[in-house]
């Protein structure tokens, strides 16, 4: 059986911290197992006038389409798969297709979605540390974290980037968790401002994304 090598983030995109201006808040998610009722339980909790949201769930490339699409059929936001180059819409959520890592990517003064088949990190593709890096490097305060439920640590390193760049990171709690594996991993590297269970999640995020709006 063949073994996929475990790179990190580093096999995607370099870390680049840098100042960036405060502007309108993002937010970025992470999950694997138990994620897809996880996320639903989040998503269904927000209003049409949420930010944007991108999302890197572990899950086959077959399956992220119609995740997405049955998310979108029961959800106030819009919920998708997201394509390369598309813009960033205030309402609308972006899940990473199951083939290719999501970015975040900032041209010409507006964020968009990237994707990228750049190798495996931490043995998944789509991987949470990339998105969360991405994040780190372009968003920086204006980004707002979110690791839920999965087995591993994908995401753990990415997130703490995220900290140093200035984001605000949520972990969900051991008890709401299928697997408090990649949230455990998270707070355990000191990434995560706040952990709380999946239920009170859309409400704390909303929460600081008015209190970041003032």
């Amino acid at each position: 059986m063949d073994v996929v090598p475990n790179h990190n983030a580093d096999a995607v995109l370099p870390l680049h911290i840098h100042p960036v201006a405060r502007s309108a808040p993002l937010i970025v998610v992470g999950a694997s197992t138990g994620g897809t009722e996880a996320l639903k339980v989040l998503l269904l909790a927000m209003p049409a006038a949420a930010p944007p949201i991108l999302i890197t769930q572990h899950m086959p490339a077959l399956f992220t389409k119609a995740f997405a699409d049955r998310l979108n059929a029961q959800c106030r936001i819009t919920v998708k798969e997201a394509e390369h180059g598309e813009p960033l819409r205030g309402g609308h959520a972006y899940v990473a297709p199951g083939h290719s890592h999501l970015l975040l990517a900032l041209h010409g003064g507006r964020y968009l979605c990237e994707l990228s088949q750049a190798p495996a990190v931490n043995r998944h593709r789509p991987s949470v540390d990339v998105l969360f890096r991405s994040a780190a490097n372009v968003a920086g305060q204006n980004a707002i974290g979110v690791i839920l439920t999965g087995m591993g640590r994908d995401g753990a390193q990415g997130m703490y980037e995220m900290h140093r760049a200035g984001a605000y990171n949520f972990a969900q709690d051991e008890a709401s968790c299928v697997v408090f594996g990649m949230p455990r991993e998270a707070i355990a590297l000191g990434g995560v401002d706040e952990i709380c269970a999946l239920t009170d999640m859309a409400p704390r995020l909303l929460a600081h994304v008015a209190k970041a709006g003032r």
